[in-house]
């Protein structure tokens, strides 16, 4: 059986805090182990195990000069989470060069956490260890600590998750690994309270302490180990029959993981998984049961919609639900959601002929444009998990009193009916708003006429939305290319329904045209400040090109067009070596693997992106570009054919091109 390609995550990946085991010794397992990653419930107990991952070269004497002591230099770090931590006791450095030096000089062990700003566990792991002066003492003594935004470190990041996921079985953020000297990846965990998380930090300290060189080796052995072939002539691209029988092939996989009595995929928590069901809204007529395809689709879209995942009362979406229920979000909002689930559900509008999805994806872009929109141009990251006061959903959720002292007796009586806001607070905080009930429905329980409901709801909703007003909403305001290219992507979808749309579009456009490219390179973000900072990922250009290419086909601009043709070129020198593809031009660690194809996760596949993009921008058959993107695809296939689910994109391109 063909393993996935090495080194890159296959399942959409979540903040969730995790309890590792308090007596897991550090061990690795073969370096050919592979296992589809899962993460176990909360509070499941979880082995923290190493990689067998490779040891590295021969380690600077243990007992090396230190150079000055370690400081915290995150002060003035243009990402938001970092600079988070510079007032935390422990000595952070910024993920570069100059820490991983540090670490060969000294022969310690870097500790790198990884993480974003509207993470909650991260925010909670930090509370509870990073600013602990216990836990900071040690890590200063024994460690480089590294601190890392991972929507700024993408490849790293990838890597890493792949990397806990393959030697523990589960990952998320807070992601802490700790590598060794030469970049090798040793063991690594997510959340840990604090008791755990220090008598983690004193094993792994004491077993590298005992045998540096060792441990050194396992984990570089292990990592080469799990370096693809180079690559070998382009196979030919399917035949349209065989194209089909993977889309039908995808269809079965994908009803084979689904809820069809709740909808979504899986069994526990429930994330929007937009690359697999856009694939299967294009490849349902491919299906076995194409009726049941599309009854699972409309199931999955309403619940959504409807219930935790979505915010009923400003619109946009959460990251993903605990439960699989769709009642109990993570409340971060972050922007490729919004992009993702804005094109998902327009293309529902049409493929379903349902009205209520256009009005979903509708709502969601205004929501982008409302409070997600950045001065100077694009869209910030994320809306934080935590309000102002720390309290995680505490910007959404109502309590009781703030219900009876904001809404008048219609209107609580309405809410209740049709939103859910009585009884039990489901959160510590309050009520979230679930469209439960149809006003009609809530009108019959009532007893009311169904325009006294709306009124009533109408009512409510301005109040709440006001009550909401008054808070504080922290937001994470880095500008980021490829994510504002999703952005684009969507806003083309919609260009022709709203003049406001095309606006906002031609505004990205610019911004992605003339702040972020400098007609060499492609700048990874923009900052509050409007520079345009960072080196751009293949996840950047490939993102980018395809809001570009979306665009220009969408609207007639020729220019558009031609600078994603110019993003997808650089893209493939820049970033497609001698065994395939890698996010990351120049990773300043040896684990940064390359690979033929790249599954989805919580966002499309990078390499399916650059070939969307390049069929596009290349829509004559002779053009070279569109037998580059072919070839692409064409390399995707031994992957989708072993797991089409999570070669989706891939698929989706195959069966059903644009």
């Amino acid at each position: 059986m063909r393993p996935k390609p090495a080194g890159y995550a296959t399942r959409g990946t979540r903040d969730r805090p995790s309890t590792p085991s308090k007596g897991t010794k550090l061990r690795g397992p073969a370096p050919s182990a592979r296992r589809r990653p899962r993460a176990p419930p909360s509070g499941t107990s979880r082995p923290v195990r190493t990689a067998a991952l490779a040891a590295l070269l021969a380690l600077a004497a243990a007992g090396a000069a230190a150079g000055e002591p370690l400081r915290n230099r995150l002060a003035g770090h243009p990402s938001p989470y970092v600079a988070l931590h510079a007032a935390d006791p422990v000595a952070w450095q910024p993920w570069g060069r100059a820490a991983i030096e540090r670490a060969r000089a000294e022969g310690k062990l870097l500790f790198v956490t990884l993480g974003y700003f509207s993470c909650h566990w991260c925010h909670v792991m930090q509370r509870e260890s990073f600013r602990d002066p216990e836990v900071a003492a040690f890590l200063n003594a024994h460690f480089v600590p590294v601190v890392v935004d991972r929507e700024l470190e993408p490849a790293l990041d990838a890597a890493l998750i792949a990397f806990v996921e393959r030697t523990a079985g589960y990952s998320g953020w807070p992601l802490n690994v700790f590598l060794t000297p030469e970049g090798w990846p040793l063991a690594g965990t997510v959340y840990l309270p604090r008791e755990r998380f220090l008598a983690l930090l004193r094993r792994v300290q004491a077993a590298w302490q005992e045998d540096a060189a060792e441990l050194a080796r396992i984990a570089r052995e292990g990592g080469e180990a799990l370096r693809p072939p180079p690559l070998g002539p382009a196979p030919p691209l399917p035949r349209p029959q065989a194209a089909r029988a993977l889309g039908a092939a995808f269809a079965r996989a994908a009803l084979a993981q689904a809820d069809e009595l709740l909808g979504g995929f899986g069994q526990e928590a429930r994330f929007p998984s937009a690359p697999q069901l856009e694939a299967l809204l294009a490849l349902a007529g491919l299906a076995p049961e194409p009726a049941r395809v599309r009854a699972f689709l409309a199931l999955t879209l309403d619940h959504m919609a409807r219930l935790g995942l979505h915010d009923l009362l400003e619109g946009g979406f959460f990251r993903y639900t605990t439960d699989p229920d769709w009642r109990t979000p993570h409340f971060e909002k972050m922007l490729p959601d919004q992009a993702l689930l804005a094109r998902l559900y327009l293309r529902a509008a049409r493929a379903l002929d349902e009205r209520r999805h256009a009005a979903v994806a509708r709502e969601t872009l205004d929501f982008m444009l409302r409070r997600m929109a950045a001065p100077g141009g694009g869209f910030v990251a994320s809306l934080s998990a935590v309000d102002a006061e720390g309290v995680e959903g505490g910007h959404y959720l109502f309590d009781a009193d703030t219900l009876t002292a904001a809404l008048d007796p219609d209107q609580r009586r309405a809410a209740a009916e049709a939103w859910g806001l009585t009884g039990p607070a489901p959160f510590e905080a309050g009520h979230l708003p679930l469209a439960l009930r149809a006003p009609e429905a809530a009108a019959a329980r009532l007893g009311w006429p169904p325009e006294r409901v709306r009124a009533a709801l109408a009512g409510a909703r301005a109040r709440l939305l006001a009550v909401r007003a008054r808070r504080t909403l922290p937001a994470d305001r880095k500008v980021l290319a490829g994510w504002n290219g999703l952005a684009l992507a969507a806003l083309a979808e919609a260009a022709d329904l709203d003049p406001r749309y095309a606006e906002a579009g031609r505004r990205l456009r610019r911004l992605l045209a003339e702040v972020l490219w400098d007609g060499e390179t492609l700048a990874r973000m923009r900052l509050p400040d409007g520079r345009a900072a960072g080196t751009a990922s293949l996840e950047d250009y490939a993102y980018a090109a395809l809001g570009l290419a979306a665009w220009g086909r969408r609207t007639g601009d020729g220019a558009a067009l031609a600078l994603a043709r110019t993003l997808l070129e650089r893209a493939r020198a820049r970033f497609r070596g001698a065994r395939g593809w890698r996010l990351e031009a120049e990773p300043l660690i040896p684990y940064v693997p390359e690979t033929p194809a790249m599954p989805d996760g919580a966002l499309p596949s990078p390499t399916a992106a650059w070939a969307e993009a390049a069929l596009l921008a290349a829509p004559d058959a002779d053009d070279p570009l569109r037998a580059q993107a072919h070839e692409v695809l064409a390399r995707a296939v031994p992957f989708a054919r072993e797991d089409p689910f999570w070669f989706a994109s891939a698929v989706r391109l195959l069966a059903a091109p644009p």
